[in-house]
Formats: structure tokens, sequence, C-alpha cells
């Protein structure tokens, strides 16, 4: 199958007690927003903002090794979205690291943009890193 050369991808980070055990979702949507791949992982314990950057790196990965040429990120926070389009500085050291890689990914896309979405419209990766975070509990 050929890679398409555009996407959108649904992104989310959760911590389960912030910080606490945390997960990551990510879904990619075709032309008429029907989801074509999806993966959760668990990431340890970490905070949700951290979960929300592995989350977006995760993701810019997954659309390199498919071929995509574009990508729109679709993410509901604020936070990250504000941070990686330059309103927002980042003051955090250790998101500082997953900021800059996150926009050193993007660079390998033709164009690669970050978009702000309410909560309602990202249930499914929320779900998918919400699972992945809730069922490390009993490897931490």
């Amino acid at each position: 199958m050929t890679p398409a050369p555009s996407s959108e991808v649904y992104i989310d980070g959760a911590s389960r007690g912030n910080p606490g055990p945390a997960g990551v979702g990510a879904v990619f949507v075709d032309e008429r927003a029907q989801p074509v791949r999806q993966f959760s992982k668990g990431i340890g314990v970490s905070t949700n903002n951290v979960a929300e950057y592995l989350a977006l790196l995760y993701a810019l990965q997954e659309a390199v090794r498919a071929g995509y040429r574009s990508l729109t990120v679709k993410s509901d926070s604020e936070l990250l979205v504000r941070q990686l389009n330059g309103r927002y500085r980042v003051r955090d050291p250790h998101l500082r690291l997953l900021h800059d890689l996150a926009l050193h990914l993007t660079q390998g896309f033709v164009s690669c943009r970050v978009e702000h979405i309410p909560r309602a419209q990202n249930a499914l990766a929320d779900r998918l890193a919400s699972q992945a975070a809730k069922h490390q509990r009993g490897v931490l």
C-alpha cells in the first residue's frame, strides 16, 4: 500500500497523578476523518505535560515511518500547541528538550502544522492515552 502524502493525527498524553503512571495515544485519520492507524504506549511515571510532548514525538516519528510528507497535528493541550507555535515560551528545562526535538522532527516534513482542538474532538486519542496510563499501575 502506498503511503498517503498527507494526514491528520490526533494526539494526547495522560498522567494519573501528575506525576504518576503516564501514557500516550495517537490516531491518524484519512481525508474522510476515518481512523487508519492508531497506537498507545505506557511511558512510565511522568507529568501530563511531558506525556503530551511524548505523544507528539511518537506521532511525528510514526508519520515519518509511514512516509507522510505533510502532517496536521491536532491536540487539546493549549500549552503544547502555543509553545510549538511560538506564542508561549518554554520555561521548564525538561520540556525545552522535548520542544526542541519536536521542532527538529517537524522540519522533516514539507508541511507540518500543530493545531489546538477542544477536548471533545479528541476522544479517541484521550481514551488511548488514558488506557495506556491506567494499565501501567501493576508494573510500576
